[in-house]
């Protein structure tokens, strides 16, 4: 009977910790947010297929990553700020609508056979124009609808659908195009995108009101350059939240493989039908990570495990480029995904819980440029080291650099090791300054 008992207990230890779903308006967006992540999965994976269709150049495709960076790089800034000075929920419809008008040009650029590449370059650029204004909106809003204990845990459930959507929506892409082809799979994948977004829409209308915080003396509240500058005048008082910006790029410019995979897949495996397993092992391993996850959100000493994770991952990345089974390397990309979800949770927590609630968006406006451009200066780092020294050292070399480099910076400033959240009668703030009230008593259901 002991034993029965004590079984369910620590299944749910380990476990992925689900109360934040008790909290509706947590639920609904979350919800809507998981289906519409599905359907964003469709469109990536359909913006180059019909890139490529035009064009039949590699080169045009490559150009969709820079359509695609530079205005998370310029609006995500721009974008926090916005979060900072504005109601965040009229930020997000306001964002919403925006990406459902670039959703809906890429359905009629396809409906009409218009066959424009530099036309299909601008859909692209607005489609993440409006994600870069509303993705740190969406993401500031966490610690205002559920409680301080909750956020890991909220946190962990959103990163956990999005890598189980970044497995799913790209194998559901190749399913249409395989029954129906280019040109018909190219309308229905963004028809649907465009449909299932409306889940995250209705989730959106009903949150309540999200207005600013007051203002603190000396810092801008308009939502511009000013309020720019002021997130990063913040950013470098706080010693923990910018190393863990520094852990995280380290992580991702020094050890982030997929450059290298088609390359590897030729050399090591013998052609490109084993590729699809390497771009989708690290996702593979971040989800399963997810889902036994139950323990992140008791963690006390959050900045050791943060550090722990990123040396766990580097030293992961280089067995895997060690290996020469393709299971072997797909088990240990998949490690490697695992200890990435426990740092980026680890981070988003940190971020959404230590900063005060009147620079929540415009530090996600930083983070956003982060996760965004980190991995794409780690292509670009692991392809010009693979030209010079071979991709077993571009790879290898990567992954020992970024676990040495993380520890490094750990005992150089150990102010991160030593981060700890605050205490829960506290409040979300690190200043103790009272909580902002939640959104979960909007109507229910």
């Amino acid at each position: 009977m002991v034993g029965s008992t004590s079984r369910p207990r620590e299944q749910r230890r380990w476990a992925i910790d689900l109360r934040p779903l008790r909290v509706p308006a947590y639920r609904r967006m979350w919800f809507g947010n998981t289906v519409a992540m599905f359907g964003f999965q469709l469109t990536a994976v359909a913006v180059p297929v019909e890139m490529y269709a035009l064009t039949q150049d590699s080169l045009w495709v490559g150009l969709l990553g820079i359509a695609g960076f530079v205005p998370l790089l310029i609006f995500g800034l721009w974008g926090g700020a916005v979060a900072d000075a504005w109601d965040r929920r009229r930020v997000l419809l306001g964002g919403s609508a925006l990406l459902w008008a670039s959703m809906l040009g890429l359905l009629g650029h396809a409906l009409l056979d218009i066959g424009s590449p530099v036309l299909l370059l601008a859909l692209v650029t607005l489609h993440s124009t409006a994600f870069a204004i509303s993705s740190p909106a969406r993401s500031a809003i966490l610690p205002r609808l559920l409680p301080l204990e909750l956020v890991p845990a909220g946190a962990t459930l959103n990163y956990t659908t999005f890598t189980g959507a970044s497995v799913v929506g790209p194998l559901a892409a190749g399913l249409i195009f395989a029954a129906f082809g280019a040109d018909r799979g190219l309308p229905i994948a963004y028809a649907l995108d465009a449909v299932l977004f409306t889940a995250l829409v209705v989730a959106t209308v009903r949150l309540p009101a999200m207005p600013p915080e007051s203002e603190v003396d000396g810092e801008a509240r308009r939502g511009g350059l000013r309020g720019v500058v002021d997130g990063f005048r913040y950013l470098a008082t706080t010693p923990v939240l910018l190393l863990s910006f520094a852990i995280d790029l380290i992580a991702m410019i020094l050890a982030m493989p997929r450059a290298l995979f088609p390359e590897v897949a030729q050399e090591r495996f013998g052609g490109d039908a084993v590729v699809g397993w390497l771009f989708s092992a690290i996702a593979i391993g971040a989800m399963l990570g997810g889902l036994t996850s139950g323990w992140i959100g008791r963690l006390r000493r959050q900045g050791l495990v943060l550090v722990a994770a990123v040396v766990a991952w580097g030293l992961a990345i280089a067995a895997a480029g060690l290996a020469r089974q393709l299971w072997l390397m797909v088990l240990l990309l998949a490690v490697a995904g695992a200890a990435d979800l426990v740092s980026a949770v680890l981070r988003q927590s940190m971020l959404l819980v230590y900063a005060p609630d009147r620079m929540r968006g415009r530090l996600q406006g930083v983070n956003t440029v982060v996760v965004a451009g980190g991995p794409r200066l780690g292509d670009l780092r692991a392809g010009a080291m693979a030209a010079g020294f071979g991709s077993g050292v571009a790879w290898v070399g990567g992954g020992v650099a970024a676990a040495f480099l993380a520890a490094l910076l750990a005992v150089a400033f150990p102010a991160l090791t030593r981060y700890r959240p605050p205490a829960r009668e506290h409040g979300p703030e690190h200043d103790g300054s009272p909580r902002p009230r939640r959104a979960d008593d909007d109507g229910g259901d």
